[in-house]
């Protein structure tokens, strides 16, 4: 019995590029192609993008023909973006090992940081000096203002049609109405839902119908119109009738003398051709992720689904469990239903850390604006709050290390077991519309993240927790200048929030002076 397992395993490791005699030269070229990533890659996801897009690994995908179907599925699964693509590229050049440390090397200098803030920031007093608070405010509103941005940047993808655009409309109020821990996947679930109503077109009648009643009442010269209509189409059907044997006539001597018209197909060939609808949704046989078999990503994703019940059964079941479980649950819960990267994990985090009364919401928001200026993924926030959660009950590293496994893991096994199903699911519409869906209402979630840091962003003596920002219009004048310089003048994300602090002091000197 031990033997076959131990066989079994063996295979599933070869399949996924483990074999420790050929491990060293794809481990090595991964470190040099990837050593410099986490300490360089500043401005979030797409500016990380930018930089990974650069390298001689993508180059030679593009060359595959497999960069766009990566960047679809990074963009697809729950978790960071730049983190999954960074990862597929060398899963698929250099096997499991080598995508494993490509994580850990894009990930750990930003996750180090993030860690010592954490300890720094446990060891201020709850009351700060004056200029600290002009500081952090002025941190705070540049802060609101990348997140504004990242928010319009990602409605720009995520909306195709219609529906998305109320999807992210409706994701976004409702956001704003309401909070609870459950509520947030709630939304994306009915989005991806009403995304699969409306594609497979259930009860589009009934909404024309509606529409119909309720815009274009009949009355008695819409009755006219249509008798008159059916009296030209029966005219019309009885000319249509005494030309059809000259066309049939025309259309047999055009095929005996062989000079049918090329911009005229015959019949049976326009019968043959797809819609396009049709050719829209087809996707070419060599945009393929050849990784792994269908079986084995299914046994990996079908694992991890197990080890979510398990982890919310025991989540909602025990009456008082530990701190260090309940943040790992919390955050485990956060990166699987994180859809659109690094700006929706913020409301998702504040709601299962900051609502637990876990982390302050000045510290959340002090965080948030310094972690902003951190290389690597936007997740590594996780880290900082974990071990900011645990303080003092248990050693922060402990906190710090079950925010950085929770937070990263159901985005990577994912992509990891969907590497190998992503050839079937992609040939299923309902699939690519329940996707949509869930994508359009998770970025209207970071409308609400906006909203949400908008209104405690402003720190002082008196509002120690955070106030709105928009007590004073220079708050305004800050979160307004970090979004135009990010949108129309490149301005990175770190340049950005450097120039709020600057402006923070100038607002308290200005003010002080009176």
């Amino acid at each position: 019995m031990s033997s076959s397992i131990l066989q079994t395993l063996r295979k599933a490791g070869q399949h996924m590029g483990v074999d420790p005699s050929k491990m060293a030269g794809p481990v090595r070229e991964m470190l040099y192609r990837n050593w410099y990533l986490g300490f360089t890659c500043f401005g979030g996801p797409a500016v990380h993008f930018q930089i990974v897009g650069m390298m001689d690994m993508i180059q030679m995908a593009r060359a595959d023909e497999s960069y766009k179907e990566m960047f679809s599925l990074c963009q697809a699964l729950p978790g960071p973006g730049s983190t999954k693509m960074i990862y597929a590229i060398n899963l698929i050049h250099g096997g499991f090992i080598a995508g494993i440390l490509s994580f850990f090397v894009w990930s750990l200098p930003g996750a180090i940081a993030a860690y010592g803030l954490a300890i720094g920031v446990s060891k201020i007093n709850n009351t700060l000096p004056a200029p600290a608070y002009a500081l952090l405010s002025g941190l705070n509103a540049a802060t609101v203002g990348i997140i504004a941005l990242a928010a319009v940047q990602l409605s720009q993808k995520a909306i195709t049609d219609k529906l998305t655009r109320i999807l992210v409309f409706l994701g976004g109020s409702a956001g704003m109405l309401y909070n609870a821990l459950w509520y947030f996947p709630i939304l994306m679930v009915l989005g991806g839902c009403s995304t699969i109503f409306w594609d497979y077109k259930w009860g589009h009648n009934a909404v024309k119908a509606v529409k119909a009643g309720v815009f274009r009442p009949r009355d008695q010269s819409d009755v006219g119109n249509e008798e008159q209509q059916v009296s030209d189409q029966v005219e019309l059907q009885n000319i249509s009738q005494s030309r059809q044997g000259s066309i049939k006539d025309s259309a047999t001597l055009r095929r005996a003398t062989g000079r049918v018209s090329p911009e005229e197909p015959s019949p049976e060939t326009a019968q043959d051709q797809p819609t396009e609808e049709e050719t829209s949704r087809i996707v070419p046989a060599n945009l393929e992720l050849r990784v792994f078999s269908w079986k084995l990503g299914a046994l990996i994703i079908a694992l991890f689904f197990v080890s979510f019940i398990a982890i919310m059964v025991l989540r909602g079941t025990l009456s008082s469990p530990p701190i260090g479980f309940s943040l790992f649950s919390n955050l485990y819960l956060a990166g699987t239903i994180i859809f659109g990267g690094g700006p929706v994990v913020i409301p998702l985090l504040r709601e299962y850390v900051v609502a637990e009364s876990w982390v302050s919401p000045r510290d959340f928001l002090l965080g948030l604006a310094i972690c902003q200026a951190f290389p690597g993924p936007n997740f590594n926030f996780a880290v900082y709050l974990g071990a900011l959660a645990v303080t003092p009950r248990l050693n922060p590293a402990v906190g710090a290390v079950a925010g950085y496994i929770a937070i990263f893991t159901p985005g990577i096994v994912l992509h990891t077991g969907t590497m190998g199903l992503w050839k079937s699911l992609r040939g299923h519409r309902w699939f690519t519309s329940g996707l949509r869906g869930v994508n359009a209402a998770a970025v209207g979630l970071v409308y609400t993240a906006v909203y949400r840091l908008w209104e405690q962003g402003f720190l002082s003596e008196r509002f120690t927790s955070g106030s709105s920002l928009g007590l004073d219009p220079w708050w305004v004048v800050v979160t307004a200048t970090s979004f135009v310089g990010g949108r129309w003048f490149n301005v990175p994300p770190p340049v950005a929030i450097i120039l709020g602090g600057a402006m923070g002091m100038v607002w308290y000197g200005v003010v002080s002076a009176k």
